[in-house]
């Protein structure tokens, strides 16, 4: 089911922090409506049998992440995130409002108790879950180094002495980080992707590091990048997230909902819809 998403634009860090404001009542957006009026089957689990009737969870999610959250052509929000979400909200029978935020105030939407959880292509790591209680991992992402199309920059050793941009807070990015020193490279942020990726093209930065779903989907979507040969490198997982010790019912519906959509294969339709 293709929805129409809630996109909140957020100006400052003050803006950041009271970005409840900003989004329209009229949002509708509800993954398990139907199927919560369909017969309870042999699978649903105890979380999911918790009436929560009534309750409509707010999910916060980054604005553009392709393949895992973008908007298309006709303007539907749509990616393998948003699919995985509805696809679960509909197995446990759970309302959600999906609301675009951008990954930074994603995390702050949830940390601030405005949202209940988020999925965003976000990372599970010791850091944040010291913050967040994460879901079973629901997609496994490694690290790639993309360069401009037909760029010199063929490896690490290339970095020395110049700039590599990165987004902010993403699997990329700590990546980047943890080699900067030894390869001799400068770090410059970003908070999307697609700007990321024009500094680069328009070669005030000489490479990124991204994930590589992400990476390889827009360059085959027509980005004027590549991938130079060997530079992927192990990842992390993916995970949906809540505010720690919070929305322990929401959690447990995701997993439950998760390990339900893999065994009947809807899981493996979505990431082949997207990455094939």
């Amino acid at each position: 089911m293709k929805k129409k998403i809630l996109a909140v634009c957020l100006g400052t860090a003050m803006a950041t922090m009271m970005f409840a404001g900003c989004g329209s009542s009229d949002d509708k957006t509800t993954g398990g409506t139907d199927a919560a009026k369909e017969e309870t089957t042999g699978t649903e689990t105890d979380a999911a049998k918790k009436d929560t009737s009534g309750k409509k969870y707010v999910i916060a999610t980054d604005t553009v992440f392709a393949p895992f959250e973008f908007t298309n052509a006709e303007g539907d929000f749509v990616g393998i995130d948003v699919d995985i979400l509805d696809a679960i909200a509909k197995d446990q029978g759970f309302e959600y409002e999906l609301q675009s935020l951008g990954f930074d105030a994603a995390l702050v939407a949830v940390q601030s108790g405005q949202a209940d959880g988020v999925i965003a292509g976000m990372s599970i790591t010791d850091e944040r879950k010291e913050t967040f209680d994460f879901s079973e991992a629901y997609y496994d992402a490694d690290v790639t180094m993309a360069v401009a199309a037909g760029s010199d920059v063929a490896s690490y050793e290339d970095l020395n002495g110049k700039k590599v941009a990165v987004k902010t807070g993403t699997n990329g990015s700590d990546y980047a980080k943890s080699i900067k020193d030894q390869y001799g490279f400068d770090i410059v942020e970003f908070k999307d992707s697609p700007t990321m990726y024009q500094d680069v093209i328009t070669g005030n930065t000489v490479a990124c590091f991204e994930d590589y779903p992400v990476m390889a989907y827009n360059i085959a979507q027509g980005a004027g990048m590549e991938i130079p040969e060997g530079m992927t490198a192990a990842g992390s997982s993916y995970g949906f997230a809540v505010q720690k010790g919070q929305n322990a019912e929401l959690l447990e519906m995701f997993d439950a909902g998760l390990k339900n959509i893999k065994e009947n294969g809807t899981y493996q339709e979505i990431v082949d819809k997207y990455t094939k």
